[in-house]
């Protein structure tokens, strides 16, 4: 019978941590082990657990979700479909602290939300950029799937420029997509790089799909919160027609020389509404819109934005084999509650 190797007989084991604090540790972290343990040290502590109750006739909903201060004087971001229309919302945060929350703003068209608690020296998770990101970093998901406060998985930035459609039907876009594992719950929590800066709010996933799960890239949560700050609100302008999107044949392209083979149109006009004051007509074909290519009602969406809310623009139509321009000037969107 052979020795009994040592480290067998060893009751603290080859690897126990020594001293109080454990100085062992450290040689049984990795780099990507470090990096995680650090941006979740970070950021950890500014995440919040939301309860919500959701206005409504009868026995009030709850629901939850999670959000994270970006601000030491409370500011909190998190999804627009998380807090659209409740009633009240309570933020808990890891060191057990709890506060009342109001609403700032939220827009659906993005699924960003800015609230507000009432404190004062909260930690602040760094806000980063998305314009450097790269397909394959590392990313870090915390937030509270199913109620488990705090929960904290890794992966990677899977792809960049992603569209998503919104709960509002419009695409957002320039989202990030990645397989840090999400479930209900992490919506509004933040997607962090190995620094331990945001750089997406997290915002869906693909039922019954496994890693594949989506933020809202941070460079678009700036400008949104911006908007929110100053408004209450993102202003957009609309049209007022509903639209569906259909091919136009080769020879009425060519005919008419136009970049793409895709035209909105026209079902329905809303009644004095800008495109009924400009004189479109139901069955009409936008092409183009203020000299841009026109091939669904996703690109008129991108294309409708504050800038031109009040602006004369021209917008190209077919019209019974014609060719049509007409003088239209959007409105800004009402806000639907």
């Amino acid at each position: 019978m052979g020795a009994i190797p040592q480290f067998l007989l060893d009751e603290s084991g080859p690897s126990a941590p020594t001293g109080p604090a454990g100085d062992g540790d450290a040689g049984l972290l990795d780099a990507y082990s470090r990096a995680v343990v650090t941006a979740t040290e970070r950021v950890g502590p500014a995440v919040a657990h939301l309860e919500v109750e959701q206005a409504g006739r009868g026995r009030a909903r709850r629901g939850s979700g999670s959000g994270f201060a970006f601000t030491p004087d409370g500011l909190i971001l998190t999804n627009s479909h998380v807090v659209h229309g409740v009633r009240a919302v309570r933020a808990s945060f890891a060191d057990g602290t709890s506060y009342d929350a109001d609403v700032i703003g939220d827009d659906p068209d993005t699924d960003i939300a800015v609230i507000r608690i009432g404190a004062s020296g909260l930690p602040a998770a760094a806000l980063g950029s998305s314009r450097g990101l790269r397909v394959g970093q590392l990313a870090i998901a915390i937030g509270n799937p199913y109620g488990f406060q705090h929960t904290v998985t890794a992966g990677v930035v899977s792809a960049l420029g992603r569209s998503l459609r919104a709960y509002s039907g419009r695409l957002i876009d320039d989202v990030v997509q990645t397989d840090a594992a999400l479930n209900p719950g992490n919506s509004g929590g933040p997607l962090v790089d190995s620094r331990g800066e945001v750089i997406g709010v997290n915002t869906a996933i693909i039922p019954m799909a496994q890693g594949i799960c989506f933020a809202t890239a941070i460079d678009t949560v700036r400008w949104v919160v911006t908007q929110l700050l100053r408004d209450g609100k993102v202003r957009r302008g609309y049209l007022g027609f509903a639209g569906a999107n259909v091919p136009v044949a080769r020879r009425v392209v060519r005919h008419h020389d136009l970049q793409i083979e895709r035209a909105v149109r026209v079902e329905s006009l809303e009644r004095g509404g800008p495109a009924a004051r400009a004189g479109v007509e139901s069955g009409d074909l936008i092409v183009a819109y203020d000299g841009q290519p026109v091939g669904g009602i996703d690109d008129l969406h991108r294309l409708l934005t504050a800038e031109r809310i009040g602006r004369p623009a021209t917008m190209s139509v077919l019209r019974r084999g014609r060719k049509v321009e007409l003088a239209v000037t959007a409105a800004e969107r009402p806000v639907v509650d």
